[in-house]
């Protein structure tokens, strides 16, 4: 005889009604030999629910406890345990995670996360005013770990994929110099008397299109004013890595980034009055940071220039010449020509620019950029 709810319904194999009036249904998990129940208070619930089971035995899906409760958070610890990364780039996918991720989806389960969730969240986001290039950061560590989630039998489809589209607002452009900008600027910094100091370091910024971290860790030993070469051979970052904030020394942004750049004539005769300047300033390195000593680009306590550092005392230098310039045209009764925002990476870009203004061939470019395996020297 069938068994029966206690509204005259026939149960099903595995169905039982509990005294309390709740709904259970037992199943064998074949892939962990475990048995699983599950409970619901109304009945058709309960038979979707069996429904979505019988399908993910069927794909072979895993169904133990751990898996159906394991959250995105815990799915995002697992993928980093599989990733060989830099550990500067591991903590800044932790500290994004921790910051945008962690409280918002972060502890919906995985088996419950919908693409809707994902495009909330994103949207959300986009309000706040992220740009589209950060939402699309996070998204290169969501998706990837519901893709190994999808990979491991945990749920059947990617909910992240196709949802990124086009949330948060497009990063600011960041254009180059002008040839008359440029002209104006190192003109500017060369006649003032607080800023001379720092145009060796812009005109070698411009003519080796270096990363502001390359260009923080040149030691003397980097430069060949003989066979007139600067070899990259790492980078220094600035950062807390639970010791406090310190410099560190480390590889280059990428593979192709250790390289050796001939020098131009500005950049040659930058060195010769980088090394005087730091000779009648008095300054001079004993600090040893790593396996680099012997810094060329210095503060006043001896130490490297931080990144930060570096972008202040151009935007110092920006504000000063715009100023003067703002003066200068209102005297002469004309609008003025101010300087944009400068940045390190604004320097790097317009020293790639004049190369391809003076016809280097692109691949050449990439090289003397670190941005491509070597294939050719200038």
């Amino acid at each position: 005889m069938a068994r029966k709810d206690n509204k005259g319904r026939n149960l099903r194999n595995g169905e039982n009604q509990r005294a309390d009036g709740r709904y259970m249904y037992r199943y064998l998990d074949e892939m962990t030999g475990k048995r699983v129940t599950i409970y619901d208070t109304d009945l058709a619930s309960l038979r979707k629910r069996e429904k979505e089971i019988e399908k993910d035995l069927d794909d072979q899906l895993l169904t133990d406890s751990f898996a159906r409760k394991m959250t995105l958070n815990s799915l995002f610890e697992r993928y980093m345990a599989t990733k060989e990364l830099k550990e500067r780039t591991r903590r800044n996918y932790l500290n994004m995670w921790k910051i945008r991720v962690r409280d918002e989806i972060g502890n919906i389960r995985v088996v419950q996360l919908k693409a809707s969730h994902i495009r909330v969240f994103y949207s959300k986001l986009s309000k706040e005013g992220l740009k589209h290039n950060t939402i699309k950061y996070l998204h290169t560590m969501i998706f990837p770990a519901l893709e190994m989630a999808v990979n491991d039998d945990i749920i059947r489809k990617n909910p992240a994929k196709g949802v990124l589209e086009d949330y948060g607002e497009a990063a600011n452009v960041r254009e180059a110099l002008t040839v008359h900008q440029q002209e104006r600027l190192l003109k500017f910094v060369a006649n003032s008397k607080t800023y001379s100091v720092h145009l060796p370091m812009i005109q070698i910024m411009l003519g080796t299109a270096c990363r502001c971290g390359e260009i923080i860790a040149l030691t003397w030993s980097d430069i060949n004013m003989k066979t007139r070469e600067v070899t990259i051979s790492g980078a220094l970052t600035y950062h807390n890595s639970g010791e406090g904030y310190q410099f560190h020394s480390g590889s280059t942004k990428t593979e192709a980034g250790l390289r050796t750049i001939p020098m131009t004539d500005m950049v040659y005769e930058a060195f010769k009055k980088q090394r005087e300047l730091n000779f009648m300033l008095g300054k001079r390195s004993d600090v040893e940071i790593g396996d680099r000593k012997g810094f060329i680009f210095l503060s006043k306590n001896g130490r490297p220039l931080m990144p930060e550092g570096v972008n202040s005392f151009l935007r110092n230098i920006v504000n000063a010449y715009n100023r003067q310039e703002r003066k200068t045209a209102e005297r002469e009764n004309r609008e003025p020509e101010l300087m944009p925002h400068i940045s390190a990476h604004i320097l790097r870009h317009t020293g790639c620019t004049r190369m391809a203004e003076r016809g280097v061939d692109p691949k050449v470019m990439q090289y003397v950029m670190g941005c491509c395996v070597p294939v050719a020297r200038v």
